[in-house]
């Protein structure tokens, strides 16, 4: 079992050496308990992977009610533990960076039909689900180059792209008009973040 000291030092080394203060730092707190309570439910990081897929899944399905905000927590939660808890457990592995990688798009799918089941027109919701994931997909073949600087952060990245999808499905519960406006908005800022990833890509492989 690891110490809270020899898990922060792992996570750091495979996030490029990132720093853990602040927020980091609060969040890696409750990410070594839940690893705790994990182990001791014997709970693997690849199931807490696909309960997020699941949750993800039942966000589109409910997307009209209240339940989907719930799910959609939930999902992210899973999300944003199963790293951590691989790293607790001693078990990562390129088959579990690979499945939680996969998941993530399958999800940002659901997510995605979520905003089509509210009124986000079909096109809309699409092009947002491709700009997304032709951004992760220019990181994971710049991983692949062997760079391994984390480059660019961008203003839609997955957490604000969920933030996204969240004040979306909030605004329609409580039918608050704005939610195509906001899709729109947030489409320009997914196009300035993949230009962002696309020049940071550039200028490391030239």
């Amino acid at each position: 079992m690891l110490t809270k000291e020899e898990f922060y030092a792992k996570w750091s080394s495979l996030h490029s050496d990132a720093p853990i203060s602040g927020a980091v730092a609060w969040w890696l707190n409750i990410s070594y308990r839940f690893g705790l309570i994990a182990t001791l439910l014997r709970i693997s990081p690849n199931i807490l992977t696909l309960f997020g897929l699941i949750s993800a899944a039942l966000t589109a399905l409910t997307a009209t009610s209240w339940l989907a905000v719930l799910f959609l927590v939930v999902s992210l939660f899973c999300d944003g533990i199963d790293g951590s808890v691989a790293i607790f457990q001693r078990r990562e592995s390129a088959w579990g960076a690979t499945l939680d990688s996969v998941v993530d798009r399958v999800s940002e799918a659901f997510w995605l039909y979520a905003l089509y089941a509210i009124g986000i027109p079909a096109w809309l919701a699409i092009t947002l689900w491709s700009i997304a994931a032709f951004q992760e997909y220019a990181r994971a073949k710049l991983s692949s180059l062997n760079v391994s600087d984390i480059g660019v952060v961008t203003p839609t990245e997955r957490p604000m792209r969920a933030s996204f999808l969240f004040i979306s499905l909030i605004l329609f519960q409580l039918d608050l008009p704005g939610i195509e406006i906001l899709a729109y908005a947030f489409l320009i800022a997914q196009i300035i973040s993949f230009s962002l990833v696309v020049r940071f890509a550039r200028s490391q492989l030239h």
